[in-house]
Order: C-alpha cells, then sequence, then structure tokens
C-alpha cells in the first residue's frame, strides 16, 4: 500500500540523513493520519493519493510566488518526491490516442466543456491516471484538429 511505501521511504531519508525528504513524508504521513482520524478508519489508495497531490498543489503554489531560490530548490525537490510515489500520469499525446474511441463524440459536442467531461469519463473508464488540465488541453487540440 501507498501508506506502507511513505513510512518506508521516510525511515529510509531518516538514515541517509535526507532532511527535505524526510520532512515531506512526515508532512505526508501527518497529513493521512489526521484524515484517517477524521473519518475513523483507514484510507484507501485513491485518498493518500488525493492528499499527495493536495501537497503537490500546494507547492506549486508556494513556488509561483517565492523568489527565494533556495527556497525553490527546496519545494522542487519535495515536489519530486512526492510526484514520485504517485503513479504516472499520461501526456497529452497519450491522453489523444487513449480519447480515439470516443474522438467524433468529443468533436461533436457543443463545447468545450462537455467534450472534457465526455473524454473524463472515458479516461476514467479505462483507470487512466490523469491531470484535469492536461485533459483539457488535449481535448481542446482534438476539437481545434478539424
Amino acid at each position: 500500500m501507498l501508506i506502507d511505501q511513505i513510512r518506508a521511504r521516510a525511515k529510509a531519508a531518516m538514515k541517509s540523513k535526507d532532511t527535505v525528504a524526510r520532512e515531506i513524508l512526515r508532512v505526508a504521513l501527518g497529513e493521512v493520519q489526521t484524515e484517517e482520524a477524521r473519518r475513523e478508519g483507514n484510507l484507501d489508495e485513491a485518498a493518500v493519493q488525493k492528499i499527495l497531490r493536495k501537497l503537490m498543489k500546494s507547492n506549486t503554489e508556494t513556488l509561483a510566488a517565492t523568489e527565494d531560490p533556495e527556497r525553490r530548490a527546496t519545494l522542487e525537490q519535495e515536489n519530486a518526491v512526492l510526484e514520485s510515489l504517485l503513479p504516472k500520469t499520461l501526456n497529452e499525446d497519450e491522453i489523444v490516442a487513449a480519447l480515439a474511441a470516443v474522438a467524433e463524440d468529443i468533436r461533436a459536442a457543443k463545447a468545450d466543456g462537455p467534450a472534457t467531461g465526455l473524454a473524463m469519463k472515458q479516461l476514467k473508464s479505462e483507470g487512466a491516471a490523469v491531470d484535469g488540465k492536461t485533459v483539457a488541453a488535449a481535448v481542446k487540440r482534438m476539437r481545434n484538429a478539424d
């Protein structure tokens, strides 16, 4: 399970004295434990992944706002650690290829919003790990290809 992987990586980071990895993994564990306490039970993989993505989003937003090069480097390292724990997401080209079966429906949709909804439904049914912004860009590219 992902939570066990986080614990093992945190322990390894402590032993190797990797302070950046150790600290972000501790934060992640704390967030997971807090959510488990709220729900009064263990979290599934999807919930743990959601927490990791939330931490990455927070770091990315802070990255955009900070000027300090040292802080930026730390945030980038933290995001790399968190990203390594998440399943690989499809890039725009891979999404376009995965949507080939519903390409006509996407092009026929009245606007980009409903088209993106169709795309997300198709990708989720295939169990693909995708980012919403990347899906929206792929849909826009498919609709403008005509």
